[in-house]
């Protein structure tokens, strides 16, 4: 045998040698996903011009308007962990909070906004002090009717703060007739908005030279709304079973103290963490009713079968536009 046949043999053995060890590889590999677990490249956004929210149009070609929002749809685009987990959270939350939003008479694009105050998580606080998801102060929170003390924080109540966030769009658009510019109000301050408006003498609050974060409130508001309305034209890839899904509650009326929490929560079957996850309103170990306390709370006991992750368990996808196995 001549040197060439040697080296196609010796090749041939080569070849055959690597394809075995790959199929032994890959064996046993068939629940690989679709496409890769990350996948990333640098772009920017592609979006319409025309962008509806609040029941409006409004026409972002002109230079300013359209770099304002590509510049928030481009920050919701890349911070990933925040945009994934709000998307993730929305299919929770959109379920009880936009009915109390259509129940209200406000806008149920006002989700958006609760998205961008605390990307739908219910124990977020800012440096400054505003909790929740509504993001409320405690002067205002106070103003609207929630319960601010050492052991009650009703700005951590779902309900209770959307309601009360609603009462507050609801005195805005009463003084301003426009409900973007009541988005503005909400980071701005109703005054300081009016002010604004009138010192300058505009009608639309994108005209509005604004500090910078108010300025951006409304364009991000708009950001989050394009990006829920596709998130997998952005790039965000999820499947129908890693959407948060909703947890039913059933409701036990207290009318008097309970000074251990832990032993409240062990007899309604749950530990003190799940009690605290799904009333984080309680913000101490005990619930004292106290003067001037109301003459009952409504504690929420999650339901057994829905804390686990069950595949044979169906659950509500809110919105088929988020996952990629409609």
């Amino acid at each position: 045998m001549n040197k060439p046949s040697i080296l196609f043999v010796f090749s041939s053995l080569i070849l055959l040698a690597a394809f075995l060890i790959f199929l032994s590889a890959t064996r046993g590999r068939k629940d690989r996903p679709e496409l890769p677990i990350m996948q990333q490249f640098s772009s920017t956004p592609r979006f319409d011009n025309q962008q509806t929210i609040f029941g409006k149009t409004y026409d972002l070609s002109r230079y300013d308007l359209h770099e304002r929002f590509e510049r928030e749809l481009t920050n919701v685009c890349y911070t990933h962990n925040s945009s994934i987990l709000t998307i993730k959270r929305a299919n929770r939350y959109f379920p009880i909070l936009v009915p109390i939003l259509e129940e209200e008479g406000v806008p149920a694009d006002f989700i958006y906004l609760c998205c961008i105050e605390s990307n739908l998580y219910t124990r977020a606080k800012s440096p400054a002090g505003a909790c929740g998801l509504w993001q409320f102060m405690p002067e205002t929170a106070r103003q609207y009717g929630l319960i601010v003390n050492d052991e009650v924080d009703e700005r951590y109540n779902t309900e209770k703060a959307t309601h009360a966030a609603c009462r507050y769009l609801k005195d805005a658009y009463a003084k301003f007739g426009d409900w973007m510019t009541v988005a503005a109000s909400y980071n701005g301050g109703m005054a300081g908005i009016r002010n604004k408006l009138n010192t300058q003498k505009v009608s639309d609050p994108m005209d509005l030279l604004l500090v910078e974060e108010t300025s951006r409130y409304m364009f991000r508001i708009m950001a989050y709304k394009e990006l829920l309305r596709d998130p997998y034209r952005y790039g965000f890839v999820l499947y129908s079973d890693q959407l948060y899904r909703p947890i039913r509650t059933t409701t036990i009326t207290v009318k008097s103290s309970i000074a251990d929490l832990a032993a409240f929560a062990q007899k309604q079957g749950i530990n003190y963490f799940q009690l605290k996850e799904f009333n984080p309103w309680l913000r101490a170990d005990k619930l004292t009713f106290r003067k001037g306390s109301p003459s009952s709370y409504k504690v929420a006991i999650p339901v057994a079968e829905d804390l686990y992750y069950n595949a044979d368990q169906p659950f509500e996808i809110y919105d088929t536009a988020w996952i990629v196995d409609k």
